[in-house]
């Protein structure tokens, strides 16, 4: 997992060459641009999204990880709080191809706000849409990168 303030991002280049791409997009002229629909980047290997949606009380709220997908979660407006687990210590309800979803308890918790960014690789168990003091409209940029095949 790699949490850092938007500024920062270059300071991750070199980890993965597709990472290395979502860094050079992480600018407002790009981020301006994606929509709803996926925008596929290098087909598979690569694609975004905006998601647009009302942050969830804890309890209806769930973990989820991947095996071969690294996601890059970049918040634009609004805020939300993001739980991190290691999968061993959740209860796995759910799997459809490289999506596990899980219950349990936080490990880390975290606040992704505008100006910040959250990576999560394949095996981090992250916990999404959780709201804050209450529902809050957010939109979120969520990049997802093949890194293991």
């Amino acid at each position: 997992m790699i949490f850092a303030k938007l500024k920062d991002a270059a300071d991750y280049c070199g980890i993965h060459p597709r990472l290395d791409r979502v860094i050079d997009c992480l600018n407002e002229e790009f981020l301006n641009k994606v929509g709803t629909q996926t925008q596929k980047l290098e087909g598979d290997l690569l694609y975004v999204t905006r998601f647009d949606y009302v942050t969830s009380p804890l309890e209806e709220t769930f973990f989820e990880a991947h095996k071969k997908y690294l996601d890059v979660h970049l918040m634009m407006s609004g805020a939300e709080r993001v739980d991190i687990s290691h999968p061993e210590a959740l209860s796995l309800f759910d799997h459809k191809d490289d999506f596990y979803a899980y219950r349990g308890e936080a490990e880390q918790t975290l606040l992704l706000t505008p100006g910040s960014f959250l990576v999560v690789f394949p095996g981090d168990a992250h916990r999404i849409k959780v709201q804050v003091k209450g529902p809050e409209n957010v939109s979120k940029v969520v990049f997802k990168l093949l890194v293991n095949d």
